[in-house]
């Protein structure tokens, strides 16, 4: 099986977890052997740019000290082969197409998305 993982919705569940869901399930996927790529789209290609770090948050006595790194997950799954694509024109967009990035990201046009699609059994759109 290989499947393409369409990511559109940025920081999904990240408040009330350390990592973006779909990014997590791409890892335990893959983990247990499938073969999956993600594209990032829209607002989630905010998650190639680098220096990308929050500072911890205190609320009264309690300090949380472990935000989500959503670069750093995606770092981990090109370490474990995954191509990582971003769409070019959403990158440009949101200011960010000179922005320093992931390296392993390969930069994508909408117009070549239908033929990338196209080398996967599966499409999912999340």
């Amino acid at each position: 099986m290989k499947a393409l993982n369409i990511i559109s919705v940025a920081y999904r569940a990240t408040l009330e977890e350390q990592d973006d869901t779909i990014v997590w399930l791409t890892h335990a996927m893959r983990g247990a052997g499938a073969d999956i790529d993600v594209l990032l789209r829209g607002p989630a290609v905010n998650y190639i740019v680098k220096g990308q770090e929050v500072a911890p948050l205190s609320i009264g006595g309690r300090e949380q000290k472990h935000a989500p790194d959503v670069y750093g997950q995606l770092a981990s799954l090109c370490e474990k082969g995954a191509m990582i694509y971003v769409l070019a024109e959403d990158l440009k967009q949101r200011g960010l197409k000179h922005a320093p990035r992931l390296d392993g990201a390969r930069i994508v046009a909408s117009e070549d998305v239908p033929k990338l699609a196209d080398a996967y059994d599966y499409v999912w759109h999340w």
